[in-house]
C-alpha cells in the first residue's frame, strides 16, 4: 500500500504552546523541512516592538535591573516578586519574537495568537476565524500546551491540579471542537513517559498525560484515516528541565533528549509517508526512568490478585497444546507471579525462584475456572536487600472446593549480583549426538511447541550425562503475549530453555517429559527475544519415571544469564498420544 503525504507547503497547522520550549523548537525544525503555514497559539502577550528599555539586553542581571527602573519610573511599588514578574515577561515576548522569525526565515507562514487553549471555544473560534480566512483550513494539529506545579499528592490543591490538567485534557477538546479530527491528515499529541511510568510529585501530569494516550487511541478509532499519534516525552534538555531536575535524572541514570535530536524525530513522524495503519498510536521516546525503591519497612504483608484467563486473551496459547487443549506453561505462571511482585516493590528486580511446584496444570478446556487467584505472602523483608514471598496460584473447583496449580518463593533484590563467567565446552563428547536442527525437532515431534516457543536452534553435543544446545526465540508481538507481556522475566524464553530436558528424555528413554519441580532459578541478566544463548544442561540423576537436571545459559562470550538447580522433569510414555501431533489443534473461541 502506498503511504500518504501528511504535510505539503499548503499544510496548515495549528500548534498549541508553539511559540514556546520544546514545541517551538520542533515547530522551527519542521519549517525547515517543509515550509508551509503554521498558526501558533500561546498565552505570551506580545505587542511589537519591545520596549525600548528590554532592547539589547542579553544579560539577565542587567535586564532585571532595567525592569527594577521600569517599575519605578512609573510609580509602581518596587518587590522582588514584580521585578521578576516583569523580567519573565519580556523574556518571554523576546522568545515568541525569535521563534517567529526564525520560522518566517524558513519560507514558512506563520501567525501567532495570544489564546489560551483552555480559553471558551467561542474564544478560540473567533480568534481563529481571520488566520483560517488567510492561510486555509487546519489540516494538523500539534498539541504541544502543558506546565508544571510539582509537589507531594498530599500537598497537591485543586488549583494545582487544575493548573496541569487543564491545559493537556481540556486543551485538546477544545482544538478537536475548533479543528476536528475528521478533517485533519494528523493530530500530534505531546504526552510524557510521566504518564506511563509516574513520578514523585508529578500526580496530576501524570494522569494528565495518560488521558492524552488514552484518548488518541478513541480518536485513531473513530477517525481511521487520520494519523494520530501520542509522544511519550523523556525529558529533554530544555523547556521545562531545570538544572536540579537534570541532576536528578543523573542520580537515576536518565540522560536527557538533545533538543535536536527530539526536533528531528518529530519531523520524521509527520513528514514520512504512513498508510492507515502503519503506525503505533503511543510511542515512547527516550530512556524509560528508573523508578525509586520503594520503602519495605514495617510488617509482612499479604497480598491476593485475581485474574481471569482466556484463550482468547492469549494467542500464544496455541502454540503449547497437549493433547486437545492449550495448557499454560509453567514459565508464564511463574513470569505472571514474579512481575507482580515486582509492582508491588518498584525499585527491586525478580532475581529467584525457589521450590517451584506445577501441582495441576491450567489447561484451557471445559472445566477452566473463571478466576485464578495469585496469593501472595512476604515472608522476609531486608530494607534496601531484598524482598522475599511465599506464592501460590489456585482455582475453585465445579465443587467449590480450593484447587492450587503451581506454588513457588519468589526473590527481589534492590541490587543485582554482578554474573560471572562460564565458558561452555563445545565440543561434543565421544559417543554424543551431535548438529541436530531444532527445526527437526519441532517437526518430528520431539518437540510439540508451536512458533512461540521454537526456540531451540541447535543442538550441538547430546549425551547420556550432558546436553549443549543452542537457543534463540524470535520477538513475539505484543498482542500475541496476551496477559503475560514480556518483563523482566521470559517466560517464553526460559520454556524454550527447558525443552533441553524434553530432547534428551526423548533421546534416552523415548518418552515424552513434563517439568514437574525446580529446587532453585537464578536471574542474573534479563534474557531478551532475538538473542542467541548457549544451554548446558547436567543430569544428575534419572530412571525411567523422571530426571532431574542443572542448567547454566549463558551469552555468547560466556556470561551467565541464568542458572537452573535441581531441574525435575517427569517421564511418561503414556503422554505419547497427546504431545507428538496425533489431536487435532484448537482454534481461538473454541473449548
Amino acid at each position: 500500500m502506498v503511504g500518504k503525504t501528511l504535510i505539503t507547503p499548503d499544510t496548515v497547522v495549528l500548534v498549541s504552546g508553539g511559540a514556546r520550549g520544546i514545541t517551538a523548537q520542533c515547530v522551527i525544525k519542521l519549517a525547515h523541512h517543509i515550509p508551509c503555514k503554521f498558526i501558533l497559539m500561546g498565552r505570551t502577550p506580545i505587542n511589537d516592538p519591545l520596549p525600548e528599555w528590554a532592547l539589547d539586553c542579553p544579560d539577565d542581571s542587567e535586564l532585571k535591573r532595567r525592569a527594577m527602573n521600569q517599575l519605578t519610573a512609573e510609580g509602581n511599588k518596587v518587590t522582588p516578586q514584580a521585578v521578576e514578574k516583569l523580567f519573565r515577561q519580556i523574556r518571554a515576548w523576546q522568545e515568541v519574537e525569535t521563534t517567529l522569525q526564525a520560522i518566517r526565515q524558513t519560507g514558512a507562514v506563520v501567525e501567532y495568537l495570544n489564546l489560551d487553549v483552555t480559553a471558551p471555544v467561542q474564544t478560540l473560534q473567533k480568534g481563529l476565524a481571520g488566520p483560517v480566512q488567510r492561510l486555509g483550513k487546519i489540516n494538523g494539529i500539534i498539541h504541544g500546551a502543558g506546565t508544571l506545579s510539582d509537589r507531594r499528592i498530599e500537598k497537591k490543591t485543586i488549583q494545582d491540579f487544575e493548573t496541569v490538567f487543564t491545559p493537556k485534557v481540556d486543551g485538546l477538546r477544545n482544538l478537536l471542537k475548533v479543528a476536528p479530527a475528521g478533517q485533519l491528515d494528523f493530530l500530534v499529541l505531546f504526552s510524557s513517559v510521566v504518564g506511563f511510568f509516574g513520578n514523585i510529585g508529578q500526580a496530576d501530569y501524570a494522569m494528565a498525560n495518560e488521558v492524552l494516550n488514552k484518548a488518541a487511541y478513541q480518536i485513531k478509532r473513530d477517525n481511521p484515516t487520520c494519523h494520530v499519534v501520542s509522544i511519550d516525552w523523556g525529558p529533554w534538555d530544555s523547556g521545562m528541565v531545570t538544572p536540579e531536575l537534570k541532576r536528578a535524572f543523573a542520580e537515576r541514570d536518565m540522560t536527557v533528549i538533545p533538543t535536536d535530536a527530539g526536533a528531528e524525530m518529530l519531523v520524521k513522524e509527520i513528514t514520512s509517508q504512513h498508510t492507515v495503519d502503519d503506525q503505533p498510536v503511543q510511542i515512547v521516546v527516550g530512556q524509560l526512568p528508573m523508578r525509586a525503591a520503594s520503602d519495605i519497612s514495617g510488617e509482612l504483608q499479604k497480598f491476593e490478585i485475581h485474574r481471569h484467563l482466556s484463550l482468547d486473551a492469549n494467542p500464544f496459547l496455541l502454540d503449547h497444546q497437549i493433547g486437545l487443549y492449550p495448557v499454560l506453561p509453567a514459565t508464564c505462571a511463574a513470569s505472571w507471579i514474579a512481575s507482580v511482585c515486582e509492582q508491588l516493590f518498584p525499585g527491586f528486580t525478580f532475581y529467584q525462584l525457589e521450590d517451584f511446584k506445577v501441582l495441576k496444570g491450567i489447561v484451557f478446556d471445559e472445566n477452566l475456572a473463571h478466576e485464578h487467584i495469585l496469593e501472595l505472602n512476604e515472608i522476609e523483608k531486608v530494607p534496601g536487600e531484598k524482598v522475599k514471598f511465599a506464592a501460590r496460584i489456585w482455582s475453585k473447583n465445579k465443587n467449590g472446593r480450593p484447587l492450587y496449580h503451581y506454588s513457588l518463593n519468589v526473590t527481589l533484590l534492590r541490587e543485582m549480583p554482578p554474573t560471572t563467567i562460564h565458558n561452555v565446552d563445545l565440543q561434543p563428547s565421544a559417543g554424543t549426538n551431535e548438529g541436530i536442527l531444532g527445526a527437526a525437532l519441532y517437526e518430528d515431534g520431539t518437540l510439540f511447541h508451536g512458533p512461540s516457543f521454537q526456540g531451540v536452534q541447535r543442538v550441538i553435543s547430546l549425551g547420556e550425562d550432558r546436553l549443549v544446545l543452542e537457543c534463540l526465540l524470535q520477538s513475539i508481538p505484543p498482542d500475541r503475549q496476551g496477559q503475560f507481556p514480556l518483563q523482566t522475566y521470559n517466560p517464553f524464553a526460559y520454556d524454550a530453555i527447558v525443552q533441553s530436558l524434553l530432547i534428551w528424555a526423548q533421546r534416552y528413554y523415548q518418552a515424552p517429559c513434563l517439568p514437574s519441580h525446580l529446587v532453585r532459578l537464578e536471574q542474573f541478566r534479563a534474557i531478551p527475544f532475538g538473542t542467541l544463548s548457549l544451554v548446558e544442561m547436567k543430569i544428575i540423576s534419572h530412571n525411567q519415571t523422571s530426571v532431574v537436571a542443572d542448567i547454566i545459559v549463558t551469552d555468547t562470550q560466556g556470561a551467565v544469564l541464568a542458572k537452573f538447580t535441581g531441574l525435575q522433569g517427569t517421564i511418561s510414555p503414556a503422554l505419547k498420544r497427546f504431545i507428538r501431533g496425533d489431536a487435532a489443534p484448537v482454534q481461538v473461541g473454541e473449548k
